[in-house]
């Protein structure tokens, strides 16, 4: 359990699907947050409720790829910002390269200014289309440094050489979560991942789309899970990369199928082609989580979809 209490806090990506959960985490611990986002994937709607009920949120509106002012003392910084759906790969990419790249080093500034705790949000695209089962954190991975998912695992390698950099040469004090697939409310309806995309073409009772064969896998963990893994990193003295999720493996045709039954859909499943450097297996090793954090994931998969599906089912509603 995470106790986060009475710090200023600065979040960016705080309108994005896991910025907006970690945000009010940290506000119903009783922390000043200030959020920024720009918009570019975040939704408003993501954080009305934060500015409507809680005085100690507030918002920036600001593109951290340039330089950010902020008057307020910092204790913390959490880097969450960069769209993170292969939908964004070619739509976003120079947005997602600037984020990686000078929103990263301008926010390391930041947090050297006001010798701030820096928690940065790397992924498990690090590891590429991974050749080791499960991926530890010391493997380092197999990644297509030209391909398609290139701007976004090579933003996050070069983010986690950046917080060691600044590490060693001006002793700030970093945090690197390495983030396996998650999901749970507020993800974009057309997101482009595997969970929203399931989730609503079963609602909608349209054909649910798997690219392959589907039976390449992900390893899903619920979003409370994971800021709960977040957390116990940020308050922790942990400054070596950690694996944040579930190591619970699924088939896509399988994920497909369970939706289907939990959603009471009448849709059926279609193939497509994989796509380039789509990864056949994602399953994280935990061990360091376990020991270093006395963190595991609490949420089974069904529980987690069921309460995922109910909010897709309202949101399509309006």
């Amino acid at each position: 359990m995470s106790m986060l209490r009475e710090k200023s806090i600065l979040v960016t990506g705080a309108a994005g699907f896991i910025g907006s959960h970690l945000a009010e985490v940290l506000l119903n611990q009783g922390n000043e947050v200030v959020g920024v986002d720009n918009f570019i994937t975040g939704s408003r709607e993501n954080i009305d409720h934060l500015q409507s009920v809680y005085p100690k949120f507030t918002f920036l509106e600001r593109d951290i790829s340039q330089p950010l002012d902020v008057d307020e003392e910092l204790d913390y910084i959490f880097h969450f910002a960069c769209p993170a759906s292969p939908a964004d790969f070619e739509r976003l990419r120079f947005n997602i390269l600037t984020t990686g790249c000078f929103g990263t080093f301008y926010l390391l500034q930041l947090a050297q200014s006001k010798e701030a705790t820096f928690v940065f949000a790397s992924s498990s695209e690090v590891y590429g289309d991974p050749e080791q089962h499960p991926q530890r954190e010391k493997y380092r991975g197999n990644v297509n440094t030209t391909g398609p998912r290139a701007v976004y695992d090579e933003s996050k390698r070069y983010g986690e050489t950046m917080l060691t950099v600044f590490h060693d040469e001006f002793g700030l004090d970093t945090r690197m979560v390495r983030i396996f697939n998650t999901y749970g409310e507020r993800m974009r309806l057309h997101d482009g991942r595997a969970i929203p995309a399931f989730i609503t073409q079963a609602l909608l009772d349209e054909d649910l789309t798997v690219f392959g064969d589907g039976s390449q896998t992900r390893s899903i963990q619920y979003i409370s899970d994971l800021i709960g893994g977040v957390l116990l990193l940020a308050e922790s003295d942990v400054i070596e990369p950690v694996n944040i999720g579930n190591p619970q493996e699924i088939t896509m045709k399988l994920l497909a199928e369970e939706i289907i039954i939990l959603s009471k859909s009448k849709s059926k499943i279609v193939y497509r082609p994989l796509p380039k450097d789509d990864p056949k297996r994602r399953q994280p090793d935990i061990s360091t989580a376990k020991q270093l954090l006395d963190w595991e994931p609490r949420v089974m998969p069904e529980e987690g979809l069921l309460r995922t599906i109910d909010w897709f089912r309202r949101k399509l509603k309006r």
